[in-house]
């Protein structure tokens, strides 16, 4: 296949998914993965998306823009890990946990898959999917229903009426974004919702946010900051950006993305 053709079908496949990883595109198009990399900087150059870690995704999100789920697992893969890692520390054995929709949290559920007899309450398809593929005999996962998002959440009423009768231990929250003015945000209305309702069903809330979360908001308010028991985001946290969690969250906790290559053994 030409360049010109090649690029012309990555840039259809950005604008219809909202994203691409080029691990994906190298299987897809039969190419070498040094020739996707050059065609995505191709495109990058023309204003025609924008290069994430591992792959691509649209130009420009505004407060009602939601990527799809490819899209944003492209983006902050270290810090997603980083943070997952460190969040899964804050989960006992036997306890009753939420997960709400996101590459965040759909990465922090893998690293909760070894953890015995758990209760899990998600609106989340990928989430409930990686403890089907675990399939512990001691976990009940329930998947709530409702109308599907470009983010694989799973919202509005009947989402809504179903978490209302839950009391749960703990909420994992993942965000679009979050300001010390709009709290934590999302450009979803209906998950917005949806995700109110799972705050009121927690006694406990964690937010899993990475650095580039800070500033960003999206149409709608989930929660404000105070209402945070915990946020653990990553070390690229701004100064400001620390200074102002501390201040308004109970506590803040910073993941750092290159410890597990520090800590690895050598060869």
């Amino acid at each position: 296949m030409l360049a010109q053709l090649r690029q012309q079908a990555i840039l259809e496949r950005v604008r219809r998914t909202g994203g691409v990883r080029v691990a994906e595109l190298v299987r897809d198009l039969g190419v070498s993965d040094m020739t996707i990399r050059r065609d995505l900087e191709a495109l990058a150059d023309r204003g025609l998306v924008e290069k994430v870690h591992g792959g691509a995704t649209i130009v420009g999100a505004g407060s009602t823009e939601e990527p799809g789920f490819t899209a944003k697992s492209a983006r902050q893969q270290a810090e997603k890990e980083a943070i997952a890692r460190h969040a899964a520390r804050l989960v006992r054995p036997g306890s009753s946990v939420a997960l709400s929709a996101g590459t965040t949290t759909w990465t922090f559920a893998h690293h909760l898959a070894d953890v015995p007899e758990l209760t899990v309450i998600t609106n989340s398809l990928k989430v409930a999917d990686v403890f089907h593929r675990a399939g512990r005999p001691d976990q009940t996962v329930v998947l709530v229903g409702g109308v599907r998002t470009p983010s694989d959440a799973l919202v509005g009423p009947v989402a809504v009426a179903a978490i209302r009768s839950m009391n749960v231990d703990m909420l994992i929250l993942g965000v679009h974004g979050m300001s010390v003015k709009a709290g934590f945000t999302t450009p979803n209305l209906l998950e917005a919702e949806t995700d109110r309702e799972l705050v009121g069903a927690a006694q406990r809330l964690v937010v899993l946010a990475d650095h580039t979360k800070w500033g960003t908001i999206g149409i709608s308010t989930i929660a404000r900051l105070e209402q945070a028991d915990v946020v653990v985001s990553d070390t690229g946290l701004s100064g400001e950006a620390r200074a102002a969690l501390s201040e308004h969250v109970g506590e803040l906790v910073l993941a750092d993305p290159g410890a597990d290559e520090r800590e690895a053994p050598a060869p």
